[in-house]
């Protein structure tokens, strides 16, 4: 049956296209999953990590700091143009036939490549591309982008692969052109584009790789860092699960914001920056505490409330005289009244 066609915002901007397969197809799609992965994935470059089994993102990028840190400091950051959307079919089926000699399976891998979208109740054909979404599109990026990784191994370059993600690394920029103009050859074998505004060669130390970026401590140890971006994305989500105009309690503020927190320090827990774990918590225990005296909103409020969990008369009539203030009062003055216990107790997790 023809996937269903859906639209997701894409963090780099733009839409990402998804296709979602009926139940059924899903079923048979897992089915092959678990018949062909444990025949091709042991055939795959020891270098690509993306979607395979006991492999993962943070595979990827320990394997990026060990050749950083053995001093391949300059970085071909190749991404390919709506990957996805473009894997010509009759390469991938050439691809799939040198693999598997089994006809059957060969007829319905191409049936289910053929078996076009349908937006807006309307089908459409597709003569190229592998809509993500299905269980079967990691395995068939992996088969299509296995010719990249093995030219790359016969050559001796040190290079990571997630998916359609790749880096390589060398240790001069001269070096790092010739290895970009090979990618250009080798993508273009298989009718995929390279995206030039994003894809350059670089220091290491201005790109990320996979959310992460890498930065030299003292005695000159490569560390791992969440790149810009993504600590940019962080901060504005905490700050539209915590608006003081949502009408929320603190509680359902908390409970809300919790699942998001936990689920981002479960990904970037590689990251070797403590200081700016503490920072985030402090920042993110200020704004809680911003919520609450909102919500408590009236002077005689604030102050009969903050000299029922301890604080001194002085310092509560200070806070309920600027009861407008929110972010102001959520500073220095309550750090003693509403303090780490007191987030602890409302189930706020730590990053540090």
């Amino acid at each position: 049956m023809p996937v269903r066609r859906v639209t997701i915002p894409n963090p780099g901007g733009g839409e990402r296209e998804l296709g979602i397969p009926t139940v059924t197809d899903r079923l048979i799609q897992r089915a092959l999953l678990q018949v062909l992965q444990p025949i091709l994935d042991p055939t795959f470059s020891e270098h690509s990590y993306g979607f395979r089994p006991g492999r993962s993102a943070h595979g990827g990028v320990l394997a990026a700091q060990s050749h950083v840190q053995s001093g391949f400091r300059v970085v071909m950051d190749v991404d390919l143009e709506k990957f996805f959307d473009r894997v010509n079919h009759d390469i991938l089926m050439d691809r799939f036939r040198k693999r598997i000699g089994d006809a059957g399976v060969i007829r319905l891998i191409r049936a289910y490549l053929n078996s076009g979208i349908m937006a807006d109740g309307v089908v459409q054909e597709r003569v190229m591309g592998t809509p993500q979404g299905g269980p079967r599109s990691p395995l068939l990026a992996n088969v299509l982008l296995d010719d990249v990784d093995k030219e790359l191994e016969r050559r001796g370059h040190r290079f990571v692969r997630y998916a359609d993600d790749a880096n390589v690394y060398v240790r001069s920029r001269k070096a790092g052109e010739r290895v970009m103009a090979l990618l250009r050859r080798l993508y273009g074998k298989l009718r995929l584009t390279v995206n030039e505004t994003k894809s350059a060669v670089a220091s290491v130390f201005g790109r990320k790789f996979l959310g992460f970026s890498f930065w030299v401590a003292p005695g000159g140890v490569v560390k791992r860092k969440v790149a810009v971006k993504p600590l940019a994305a962080f901060r504005q989500q905490i700050r539209w699960r915590t608006r003081r105009s949502g009408g929320r309690s603190l509680p359902d503020v908390v409970e809300r914001l919790r699942p998001y927190v936990l689920g981002w320090k479960a990904y970037f827990r590689l990251a070797q920056t403590p200081g700016v774990w503490r920072s985030l918590d402090q920042w993110m225990r200020h704004r809680l505490r911003a919520v609450q005296l909102k919500q408590w909103k009236r002077g005689k409020t604030i102050y009969r409330e903050l000299t029922a969990l301890g604080a001194k008369p002085a310092v509560a009539r200070q806070v309920a005289a600027n009861s407008r203030r929110w972010w102001r009062n959520s500073g220095m003055l309550l750090n003693a009244v509403l303090t780490l216990k007191w987030a602890d107790g409302l189930g706020m997790p730590r990053l540090s």
